[in-house]
């Protein structure tokens, strides 16, 4: 199921491209044309800000991609000739999120070489950096079951961009991927501090040795314990409810 799925990858090369164009322009209008007003506590790079902020938005738009595989895969009757084949219940469910992930890892490589381009670095060391990609695709795992379970709640696959999308935007606009919590109302900058997305962001910043972390409250105190728990959060509520919405399919 793994190579299936990495197989419908490799044979339509332009959904990468169009996956692709939405960090990268990202990149280059917040990082070359907003850049010079956007101020960051403490000082530094805005580049070297913003970049953290995009490796995670583009794992969070990722469930999109998941949930419109799955929901493909259901309408078309492909789910019930997998049932009437010998292999595992599972292997459907488990082999989609590992592609899924390997698709991250391609991913993340990518916005790296692009980011370096761009002036983006990692000073901390080896280590830590492979610690920060290592959050950013825990982060990713924890997503795809998102995905999965919204493919197998919608009617068909073109309900998918009118749910995620919904969940996704305010998501990444409320969070710390583009401004400061420190620069928001109070009551706003609190919400983007308890975003998942924030924890991962502010987690890998940190790791990677670029500007805007810190700060006096616990959620900034803590954004390494917060990047792993999210992700565990979100897999314990998710995973089970995929796995019980795929079983109720067959009913």
């Amino acid at each position: 199921m793994t190579r299936r799925n990495m197989a419908h990858v490799v044979r339509a090369p332009e959904e990468i491209v169009i996956y692709f164009s939405l960090p990268i322009m990202f990149v280059l209008v917040f990082g070359y044309v907003f850049g010079s007003g956007m101020a960051i506590p403490g000082g530094g790079n805005y580049r070297e800000y913003l970049l953290p902020g995009v490796f995670v938005m583009t794992m969070l738009y990722g469930l999109g991609a998941t949930a419109t595989g799955i929901a493909v895969d259901v309408s078309r009757g492909v789910v019930d000739r997998f049932r009437s084949i010998d292999m595992a219940r599972s292997a459907l469910l488990v082999g989609r999120s590992g592609a899924d992930l390997l698709r991250a890892v391609l991913e993340m490589a990518t916005l790296i070489v692009c980011g370096l381009l761009v002036g983006w670095q990692w000073r901390n060391g080896v280590l830590d950096a492979l610690a920060a990609v290592g959050l950013v695709l825990l982060l990713r795992f924890a997503l795809t079951w998102v995905g999965i379970y919204f493919g197998l709640i919608v009617p068909n696959p073109d309900t998918v961009a009118v749910i995620v999308f919904p969940v996704a935007f305010p998501l990444t606009a409320l969070s710390n991927v583009f401004v400061s919590p420190e620069l928001m109302p109070d009551w706003l900058g609190a919400i983007s501090s308890w975003n998942p997305l924030s924890a991962t962001v502010a987690a890998i910043r940190e790791l990677f040795g670029n500007p805007g972390t810190g700060g006096d409250s616990w959620v900034a105190q803590n954004p390494l314990l917060l990047a792993i728990l999210w992700p565990v959060l979100l897999i314990a509520i998710f995973a089970p409810l995929a796995v019980r919405r795929y079983q109720r399919l067959s009913r």
